[in-house]
């Protein structure tokens, strides 16, 4: 199946660190990034990366999440430090081949020929 593939999730103390992996390489795309969403709430942006290696982060993580992917742009990243409880979440890689720019990616989301991966769970315990 053509989609992103996450790896990396996993359970940690609150003030620890993780780290996202995504491979993007069976995609076409332009801007890539990711998404999570928590039980009982809706799914929302975290950090993106555009074609031209801009980055755009949401509130609630800008600071703390760094996004990067490897220079031949087929492996996308999430390093995710001092997480919260509150972190705790799916998380989905996401990468679309129209929108070119992160801040576009971050508010619009993937269009209808965009790519959703499975998802990786994350638990950050108080």
């Amino acid at each position: 199946q053509v989609q992103p593939v996450e790896s990396g999730g996993g359970s940690v103390q609150a003030g620890g660190s993780l780290r996202l992996s995504c491979d993007v390489s069976r995609v076409v795309y332009a801007s890539a990034g990711w998404f999570r969403q928590a039980p009982g709430k809706e799914r929302e942006a975290v950090a993106t990366i555009g074609m031209e290696e801009d980055t755009s982060y949401s509130a609630a993580v800008k600071g703390r999440f760094t996004i990067s992917r490897d220079n031949a742009k087929t492996t996308l990243y999430l390093y995710m430090n001092n997480l919260k409880p509150e972190d705790t979440a799916m998380y989905y890689c996401v990468a679309d081949p129209g929108l070119a720019r992160s801040l576009e990616l971050l508010h619009l989301s993937p269009g209808p020929y965009g790519w959703w991966g499975q998802g990786t769970q994350v638990n950050v315990s108080s």
